[in-house]
């Protein structure tokens, strides 16, 4: 049985939109899956530590017949492996982002994985994205709309379509 499975990608070093399609590409090849939908990309303002270079951002929906904590490592591992991602500072740069923003309506909370994305409700550069392939897609804890989500936040983050 397939899952829709809602992933954001980011990058900001190195050549973005190459970063991004190539994840996008490692994502589809994932054994049980296939990526059914994918976002415009958007150059973004980064969030969290602000002395860095611009994102590019995307959101890909993916149907997939992985659990949740497989595809979690499963994107660990192309964040990894193929793009040598090492973690030193918190929201800082990086190759490839690679996040598990949803999966179906599943609500998880434990050690490795939490699902939905606990922060994806503050962001405008995952929900701007989000909204593009599935505007209608409720959040399963805060029952509400994407598109409600993003009408409702505030701040100045830059979210630009490219």
């Amino acid at each position: 049985m397939e899952t829709d499975a809602y992933i954001a990608l980011g990058s900001n070093l190195g050549d973005r939109e190459v970063n991004l399609l190539t994840a996008v590409a490692e994502i589809g090849r994932l054994p049980d899956s296939r990526v059914t939908a994918l976002s415009p990309f958007y150059e973004t303002s980064p969030v969290g530590v602000s002395d860095q270079p611009l994102f590019f951002n995307a959101v890909l929906r993916l149907a997939t017949g992985l659990a949740p904590h497989v595809l979690l490592t499963r994107l660990q591992y192309i964040e990894n492996a193929i793009f040598s991602r090492t973690r030193t500072i918190r929201w800082g740069p990086r190759v490839i982002d690679l996040d598990l923003l949803l999966y179906g309506n599943e609500v998880i909370d434990d050690e490795a994985l939490t699902v939905p994305h606990p922060r994806m409700m503050e962001r405008r550069f995952v929900l701007q994205p989000l909204c593009d392939i599935a505007p209608d897609l409720v959040h399963p804890v805060l029952e509400r709309r994407m598109t409600e989500l993003l009408a409702g936040l505030t701040g100045d983050e830059i979210v630009k379509r490219i």
